[in-house]
């Protein structure tokens, strides 16, 4: 059977437990400081709206036919390198320029903007595939493209810049010297996604013309990344295989949004027990796993609205690591509203862990991931072995392999060298992070009242 391409996206929105805590304006914002965007009204609507299907544009598809669908593939090689008990299925997103499933959104989200009459799009990246997808996506629509790239992550990996470059885009190393926000952070913080973020938000509220957009918190980017799922739900079935958990990595969290949601949004529909949607993230920034949900800054800048997320704290400093795009500080709020209502699980996994999941993939399946995809690949194994968390497959594990790897053999030398490092963060650290934050359920447009910690929003876990 040939899977065809999905000709709609699916959103998750209609089938949460409970509805997504609003946005809140907080009370320390000065009357017109608040920062345009510039979003477009149908990324508006695809962001609040209650409509599960939303077809997708003939100039995206266009584009999208360029390397969708991905493959699937049991992973026997892969299996039989953990002493798996289950089946492993690998979906991969590799295989277009930007080398990741980023370029899903991005794609829709420069069509959109175009559509909207904006000319120039500017965006903050962390491992750089975000910033390439864009540079694509704006290349093939005709816009303009800047992009702030973590400065660690930059000087590691030269030719993201270089491709994005080649793209087009005008590239900036974060913290830039270019922004006020950058200016006011101090030295030391190079390897803060959300000071990325905040210079481009920043530098498009100050430029006319010019569009600030963002490839994996928001609602309608992971409404973007359903085609994931979709066509990996087509792909089991075409080989008769079923499994009871799908896992996928997490930063902000559109890849597991994109390979999960469909499958809640099938369960719920159908009114049958879907898989256990499994998120791993990185142990240098647990918001899932040892975060507080709690309203917080999305970026650097501090200017838009607080937003519900599991947080580690917008300001607090995490840990240099190879997967560049795991470091965020908070999750998605559709992806934090179903963790705190149990339909998500989630998973920490160390750096060293992750390159190790990564090095047995390239071995046994010839397939080099993304450090990033390497946190997905560890908890899968786990999970189909002695299992994580509690958890453990009995039918098989679905794993998204968000993106290759070619661009981060500096990190592979580290692991092949014995030099890697892991630095997780203490429980002091957290607790002083996020002490200021207003849990959800408070009033999130006055002050704090005190410790989050003591107002009952403990560290570690949904409710």
């Amino acid at each position: 059977m040939t899977i065809a391409l999905p000709t709609r996206w699916r959103s998750a929105l209609p089938h949460l437990t409970t509805p997504m805590p609003p946005d809140v304006t907080p009370a320390t914002a000065a009357a017109g400081t608040g920062v345009g965007v510039n979003l477009p009204m149908e990324l508006v609507r695809q962001s609040v709206l209650e409509r599960e299907y939303w077809d997708i544009p003939k100039e995206i598809l266009a584009a999208y036919r360029q390397f969708r669908p991905t493959p699937l593939w049991r992973a026997t090689g892969f299996e039989r390198a953990i002493g798996s008990r289950v089946p492993v299925y690998m979906k991969y997103e590799g295989g277009n320029i930007s080398g990741s499933h980023k370029l899903n959104t991005a794609l829709a989200q420069a069509y959109y903007y175009q559509q909207a009459g904006v000319k120039e799009l500017v965006t903050g990246t962390g491992a750089g595939q975000w910033g390439t997808a864009m540079a694509a996506a704006c290349a093939l629509f005709g816009l303009r493209c800047r992009v702030f790239m973590v400065d660690s992550s930059l000087r590691r990996k030269p030719y993201r810049g270089v491709l994005m470059r080649m793209l087009g885009a005008e590239i900036h190393s974060s913290p830039s010297g270019l922004t006020g926000v950058a200016d006011r952070r101090g030295e030391g913080i190079g390897n803060s996604l959300a000071l990325a973020i905040g210079e481009a938000v920043e530098y498009a509220s100050t430029h006319d013309g010019v569009a600030f957009c963002i490839g994996s918190g928001e609602t309608y980017s992971i409404l973007h990344q359903s085609v994931i799922g979709i066509e990996a739900q087509d792909q089991l079935a075409d080989l008769d295989a079923t499994v009871d958990m799908v896992v996928g990595a997490v930063g902000a969290g559109s890849n597991f949004g994109g390979i999960a949601l469909p499958f809640h949004a099938g369960a719920r529909a159908t009114g049958t027990q879907g898989p256990t949607l499994v998120a791993a993230e990185s142990a240098t920034a647990p918001k899932l796993t040892r975060g507080v949900y709690a309203y917080d800054k999305t970026d650097a800048t501090g200017t838009g609205p607080l937003e519900a997320m599991y947080t580690i704290g917008s300001d607090y400093p995490i840990p240099d690591a190879h997967s560049a795009g795991l470091r965020f500080h908070g999750a998605a709020k559709i992806i934090s509203a179903m963790r705190h209502t149990g339909d998500i699980a989630a998973t920490a996994v160390t750096q060293q862990e992750a390159l190790d999941a990564g090095r047995l993939l390239t071995r046994n399946e010839c397939v080099l991931p993304a450090p990033e995809s390497g946190h997905a690949l560890a908890a899968a194994a786990k999970l189909a072995t002695s299992g994580a968390d509690g958890m453990r497959a009995q039918n098989g594990v679905l794993v998204c392999v968000s993106g290759h790897g070619y661009l981060d053999l500096a990190a592979y030398e580290q692991l092949l060298n014995d030099e890697l490092g892991d630095e997780a963060p203490s429980e002091q650290a957290l607790m002083s992070a996020v002490s200021g934050l207003t849990p959800v359920g408070q009033d999130a447009s006055s002050p704090p009242r005190g410790s989050l910690l003591s107002a009952g929003g403990p560290l570690g876990g949904p409710r």
